[in-house]
């Protein structure tokens, strides 16, 4: 029974999804309609088949009448949109049974009528946010919410309206077309997106048009391409166009709606313009000082073609200067650069004429019939007259001298001339730094060349100066030529022996034997078939020991005549040589070979040529002789080492200005600060007592530290100086400075030592107490006290002289 009344309620939805979009129609247009009118529907659909026999089938009945609803977008009527009404085959009207709606948009956008089961759109639907929505549908009991049948799906479709214009989501476009291009050819497609639904309606069919760029420019209605309207668009007259493309929805008809966008078409060039030059002749001008390479002019030929195609490749093609002149190309500024190929002459020719052809060089056969792509232009270069320097009839002068020469023998001639109209005179000078040592001079009027000194061709073969030419008068321009002058031979030098080594000789040498073959050098020039001739000295021409051979090829072999040579009897031998080197005049000299007479085994091998192992004694080697010498060395060194020790021992530790005798007790072992200070005491005080204020070296120690003299010890007459005093000064000084140093030989003054047998020998105490002490117990001490008996005794007898002197 359920299902029946599913597939009836379905069949009753069908019904009223089509009744609702009568009465939203008519619901916009008259608005007053019952809801019963618009959405009542029959309840059940009755189909009937016929089976094979002839017999009639029924279908079931179902509790729905399903099918799907549509509801119109954007509507802004002041009343909910009724999108259709449910019903179900079990209800009998009684109110019993509940309706309840849920699903996409349910309690919403969409509501319904739980009693009577109609369905209404609360708010205004946009088909573009959304299409379509899912509902599902379900009676109920109204007391216990029990189903009565099972829930059901529908669908609720948003029905389109043309409520969105075209749009061209990627404008505003950018296009490039060549120029010239045949009418027709295709710039590029613009497309516009419609968001209304193209199922439906006119709603989103578009239609293109142009607005803005007729009548360059077309548009096809319904593709969207654009496309060129007019022949032979030149870039050069205009580059780019602005087009306004149009798209207008509902098939262009009247009340669509309508988008635009710009598309900018920018013409691209193409070699459709021959280069052109402004002028038909160039006139040009050089001076006739200029030197090659140098710039004479520029010219350009126009091309309005861009890039490539505004290329132009220059050439000079004719004209009477293609010698004198080049052209090349500036490779930034695109010009022809005309430079000079060699230098212009004023005086010979004034004025040159060219003919420059300027072509593109890549032409687009497309427009080859167009042509020529080329153009020509005239030259006139005309030459300006320039105070040009001296020029010298030749470039380069070669001259030769004999050598020897006198001062003042001339040597050669240049000359050079001013080729300007004023042909002012020359004055020649050679510069100093090409003649250092000032061997040649010119005359500056002529140009004749000297020497200045005799020259030596051994010492110098070439001498390369150079001669300069200034014009008197003018801009004192100057050109200088070089000038390479030949010291030409003299035979001034004297043959001699191409090496001066010693010849060795055996002692067992046999007679006849070549022991030396002599060659000859000669610093000057060989002429042609000269050689040199050797014979022995005159002095020598007879002995018995070697004889001499000219071999008549600048050589002379040396035999021996006897046997027999001994070092012992004499180890070497001189032989005069004398050496004639035939030249004109002939020259000859005469050179000494020297022989030694060597040791040598059976086999002719030289062992020794030195004369002294045989004067020394027999047995006795090389190794006893360094020996020997090693000893000597060593004892020379003892020697000189326990000298210097000695010496070092004797010298005194302070250096005095006069030896006194006294001085030698510190070497008695005296007791001076006791046995055991030997040098502490310092008697240079007591004997000089005027040097108490200054410094005494000291040569046991440094001193680390020099201090000035203190204030109020100033230097003292010597004559008036009291020892006692002295000491009691330097006694106070030192125990009241801190920095004193430990070495003061004042502080152990009352110090005479412990265990001395001779007791104290010290004369301090007897100066500061002024006592009269008997110094006759020295003579008792033997003769080692008798120098010191001697002077305390006489040093007495002397004080009391003059104490009696003062008396009287």
């Amino acid at each position: 029974m359920k299902r029946q009344g599913l597939g009836l309620l379905r069949a009753l939805l069908v019904l009223l999804g089509v009744a609702a979009l009568c009465s939203v129609a008519l619901g916009t247009r008259k608005g007053n309609a019952s809801v019963d009118e618009r959405s009542h529907l029959s309840l059940h659909r009755h189909r009937q088949r016929t089976g094979k026999e002839g017999q009639v089938l029924h279908r079931s009945k179902r509790g729905w009448v399903w099918n799907q609803f549509f509801v119109i977008e954007e509507y802004t009527g002041p009343d909910p949109v009724l999108v259709g009404r449910l019903h179900s085959d079990v209800d009998s009207g009684t109110g019993y049974i509940k309706y309840i709606l849920s699903g996409e948009g349910a309690g919403t956008i969409f509501v319904i009528d739980d009693k009577t089961g109609n369905i209404h759109a609360t708010k205004t639907l946009d088909r573009e946010e959304q299409a379509q929505y899912t509902l599902t549908a379900q009676a109920v009991d109204r007391d216990t919410n029990k189903p009565l049948e099972p829930p059901s799906e529908f669908i609720v479709k948003v029905q389109d309206i043309n409520d969105n214009p075209p749009e061209f989501l990627h404008g505003p476009y950018y296009a490039r077309v060549p120029e010239m291009s045949n009418v027709g050819t295709s710039v590029m497609q613009v497309t516009a997106t419609d968001a209304d639904d193209p199922t439906y309606g006119n709603s989103a069919r578009l239609v293109y048009s142009i607005l803005q760029g007729q009548p360059y420019f077309s548009v096809e209605p319904q593709t969207g391409i654009i496309r060129t309207a007019l022949p032979n668009m030149d870039r050069e007259a205009r580059q780019e166009y602005d087009v306004v493309i149009q798209a207008k929805d509902m098939g262009g008809h009247m009340g669509g709606l309508s988008g635009t966008t710009e598309v900018k078409i920018t013409l691209t060039d193409v070699n459709d313009n021959p280069p052109k030059f402004t002028e038909s002749v160039y006139p040009m001008s050089v001076s006739e000082d200029k030197v090659p390479g140098e710039e004479v002019g520029r010219l350009k030929a126009k091309d309005p073609d861009l890039g490539d195609n505004g290329l132009v490749n220059y050439r000079l093609i004719d004209g009477d200067g293609l010698s004198m002149f080049e052209l090349s190309t500036d490779s930034e500024t695109r010009e022809a650069v005309i430079k000079l190929k060699k230098m212009v002459d004023y005086e010979t020719k004034r004025m040159y004429t060219l003919k420059v052809e300027g072509s593109n060089p890549h032409i687009d056969p497309q427009f080859i019939a167009w042509g020529p792509y080329k153009d020509e232009a005239t030259i006139k270069i005309s030459v300006k007259d320039a105070d040009e320097p001296p020029v010298f009839v030749a470039p380069s002068y070669t001259f030769e001298v004999e050598e020897n020469a006198p001062e003042g023998t001339p040597v050669g001639r240049v000359h050079a001339k001013d080729t300007d109209v004023a042909n002012n005179p020359v004055r020649y000078m050679i510069p100093r730094y090409t003649d250092v040592e000032q061997f040649f001079s010119v005359n500056a009027e002529d140009g004749m060349i000297t020497t200045t000194r005799p020259l030596d061709r051994e010492a110098q073969l070439w001498h390369n100066i150079s001669v300069s030419a200034t014009e008197i008068g003018g801009h004192h321009q100057d050109t200088k030529v070089r000038v390479n002058i030949k010291v030409k031979d003299v035979n001034d030098n004297s043959p001699e022996f191409a090496t001066n080594n010693e010849v060795l000789m055996c002692e067992t040498v046999s007679p006849g034997k070549v022991i030396e073959t002599v060659s000859a050098v000669d610093k000057d020039e060989m002429a042609h078939r000269q050689h040199f001739t050797f014979s022995l000295a005159p002095e020598v021409a007879h002995n018995h020991n070697f004889s001499l051979k000219d071999n008549r090829d600048s050589t002379a072999s040396i035999y021996v005549l006897r046997k027999g040579f001994s070092r012992l009897t004499q180890d070497v031998y001189y032989l005069p040589i004398e050496i004639n080197d035939n030249g004109f005049p002939a020259l000859s000299s005469t050179n000494t070979l020297t022989i030694r007479v060597c040791s040598c085994d059976s086999k002719d091998t030289i062992l020794s040529c030195n004369v002294e192992p045989y004067v020394l004694p027999a047995g006795l080697s090389t190794g006893a002789l360094i020996a020997i010498l090693a000893c000597i060395v060593i004892l020379l060194a003892i020697v000189v080492l326990f000298v210097a020790l000695r010496r070092q021992k004797k010298e005194p530790l302070i250096v005095f200005e006069e030896e006194d005798i006294r001085e030698n007790i510190i070497t008695y072992d005296d007791e001076g600060g006791g046995e055991e200070d030997t040098e502490a005491f310092d008697i240079a005080t007591l004997q000089n007592p005027d040097g108490a204020n200054g410094f005494l070296p000291r040569k046991d120690i440094k001193p680390e530290l020099q201090y000035p003299l203190r204030p109020g010890m100033g230097p003292t007459a010597a004559n008036s100086v009291d020892v006692d005093d002295f000491i009691k000064s330097r006694i106070a000084e030192a125990d009241s400075d801190p920095t004193a140093p430990p070495y003061d030989s004042i502080q152990i003054y009352g110090y005479e030592g412990r265990g001395s047998l001779a007791g104290s020998l010290s004369s301090l105490e007897s100066v500061t107490t002024e006592s009269d002490l008997d110094y006759d117990y020295l003579q008792s001490w033997g003769p080692r006290f008798k120098k010191l008996a001697d002077l305390y005794g006489t040093k007495d007898c002397s004080i009391d002289d003059a104490d009696d002197g003062e008396d009287s």
